[in-house]
């Protein structure tokens, strides 16, 4: 890092323009290669402030929900997509003012809304149907929209053909941080079980979980798999990556404030995964922190734990080249995708300031947040 970490105000995400722009730069080569169309999934990154960068590049956002396609709609203002598990009748006639296209999960949930968007006079909206091949390679449960009973798309025995007139393309999502010879074989499952639904079709929405910038991801796979698609079933692919935007492009710097000893050393920092890294312990996973090794590498481990008053609210352990101390700034890597979106203020623990680094202008503080953020989001 090439600033000073200590002018920072702690804890702060910090997200690296340049990096961005890396990343942004693999999946616009995709775009130019193959011709498909690649969205920013705001599930998993809504920074907006570099969304005037993002929108040079890719060709809009994909939303779940109102006030994501609204962040799009007016941030960006580029295409727009649509999905959601079930779409909220009184959200229903907003939501149809900033989509281009809407994806439903269910049969009775477009017969409930179709008439409403044909009925738009001032934009035509195309419409889809997200299909469950119930097949996926994701280890996890929670991350798996395919596990047995998922609520998560239409299964071949419930797909209606007869009631998809209105309906220009089909939508899977079935990844989670993977590469592309697990597209490549899960697209294989769709093809025997919608193949020929394909085929009726404009588009084929390929979903996220594309691990597209990670170093090891095999491109010329994913290149080949879009352009096997276009020119079998003659339809637009669209894919909508929202980690791959963003990963590895985000720090969260924190600080030491205590150090404990309860069997082993502890240090509380004034961050928290329950509250400012979730998937810390939803996945779990264990984030790298720069100089930093694993427990018994280096002289000195601590157990790093957060500032809330959950018992489990515990980073990992980590071991250092010098003993910690108060006042100490730690950096965590790869903090820009599910961080920000998914922040909580459990315990009234303050969320972290926002920054952002680029060349030419160095480090500029995006937004801080205060006791107001807190208050105003109860009654």
């Amino acid at each position: 890092m090439d600033f000073d970490i200590s002018a920072l105000p702690s804890p702060c995400y910090l997200v690296d323009e340049r990096l961005v722009m890396r990343n942004l730069e693999i999946l616009n080569s995709i775009q130019q290669r193959t011709g498909c169309s690649i969205l920013l999934a705001l599930k998993g990154f809504s920074m907006f402030s570099v969304f005037p960068l993002v929108g040079r590049y890719l060709k809009g956002v994909t939303a779940s929900s109102l006030f994501e396609a609204r962040l799009g709609y007016e941030e960006m203002g580029k295409e727009v997509h649509s999905y959601s598990p079930a779409y909220v009748e009184e959200e229903f006639a907003e939501i149809l003012g900033y989509c281009d296209h809407m994806t439903f999960n269910s049969f009775d949930q477009w017969n409930r809304f179709k008439d409403r968007v044909k009925n738009i006079k001032t934009k035509k909206i195309s419409c889809g149907i997200r299909i469950n091949p119930e097949y996926s390679e994701i280890e996890t449960p929670i991350y798996d929209p395919c596990y047995k009973y998922s609520r998560l798309g239409v299964t071949l025995p419930n797909f209606r053909p007869e009631e998809l007139e209105g309906i220009e393309g089909l939508h899977f999502h079935t990844m989670c941080e993977q590469n592309s010879d697990t597209l490549e074989r899960t697209i294989k499952i769709v093809e025997q079980k919608f193949g020929g639904f394909i085929k009726t079709m404009k588009w084929l929405n390929l979903g996220g979980g594309h691990h597209i910038t990670r170093p090891d991801y095999d491109l010329e796979t994913l290149v080949r798999s879009i352009n096997s698609l276009q020119d079998k079933y003659g339809v637009d692919i669209y894919l909508e990556p929202g980690e791959a935007v963003a990963l590895n492009t985000g720090f969260l710097v924190a600080s030491v404030l205590d150090i404990v000893d309860n069997g082993m050393k502890i240090a509380i920092l004034d961050t928290s995964a329950a509250c400012h890294m979730p998937d810390v312990l939803e996945m779990p996973y264990r984030p790298k922190i720069i100089d930093a090794g694993e427990p018994g590498e280096y002289p000195d481990t601590y157990r790093l734990g957060g500032l809330s008053c959950l018992a489990g609210d515990i980073i990992g352990d980590y071991s250092f080249k010098q003993p910690l101390k108060p006042g100490d700034r730690l950096v965590f890597c790869d903090m820009a995708h599910y961080t920000m979106v998914k922040n909580n203020m459990f315990n009234g623990v303050k969320l972290p300031s926002i920054a952002l680094y680029n060349a030419e202008e160095g480090v500029k503080i995006i937004r801080q947040f205060g006791y107001e953020d807190f208050k105003t989001r109860l009654s």
